[in-house]
């Protein structure tokens, strides 16, 4: 084979190699726009846009007052972080579905309100954690029952673990262990006249 027909015969792939990284026709690159389009206009989309956590501020303020028992602002936490986090996991579940409902134009509604969620979740968390580590460095307290001081839970140990185990705290084993210590304590001295008595 001579040199001129490699060379035209190279030449000839190069071309019929170009010629397949073609632009996409018209009609092609209508039915993507559409396919598009058409994502901001589903039920998802119009559920997503509803989906805000623009509500949480006021029951975050109720869990933050001071006024009300430990357990009660703890049971309040747990309940908003969970409620916050479900939330969330409903916009990044239907964003993995369908990725053009955070990416294509019109979508900053729903990536905003995304962010705002995600953002409650991290605020919740936050105070969550800080109250139950607060509550484990003194989880019983002394009450003066019968004249008499006794030890006794701050708090219902059934509420703390509750909390512990929904923040999937790295350390939760720790403070479990240091729990079910505590409660072996309480219960090797009851206090005068009957059972410890949790709050409820």
């Amino acid at each position: 084979m001579t040199k001129r027909i490699v060379q035209a015969v190279a030449a000839a792939a190069l071309l019929s190699a170009a010629g397949c990284v073609k632009e996409i026709s018209s009609d092609e690159r209508l039915e993507r726009e559409t396919t598009r389009a058409d994502a901001m206009k589903t039920s998802t989309a119009e559920e997503l846009t509803k989906l805000k956590c623009d509500d949480v501020n006021a029951e975050l303020a109720k869990a933050r007052d001071e006024s009300r028992s430990e357990e009660q602002r703890l049971n309040s936490y747990v309940d908003l972080y969970l409620k916050v986090k479900e939330r969330t996991a409903k916009f990044d579940e239907a964003i993995t579905r369908n990725p053009d409902l955070a990416y294509q134009e019109g979508s900053e509604e729903i990536t905003g309100a995304r962010e705002g969620c995600i953002q409650s979740q991290a605020d919740v968390r936050l105070d969550l954690e800080n109250l139950v580590r607060e509550v484990m460095q003194m989880p019983t307290v002394d009450e003066i029952k019968g004249g008499s001081t006794v030890k006794v839970a701050r708090m219902s140990f059934d509420t703390l673990r509750d909390a512990i185990e929904t923040l999937e705290l790295d350390d939760k084993e720790a403070l479990f262990t240091k729990l079910s210590n505590a409660e072996k304590a309480l219960e090797t001295k009851p206090p005068p006249g009957g059972k410890r008595r949790r709050e409820k």
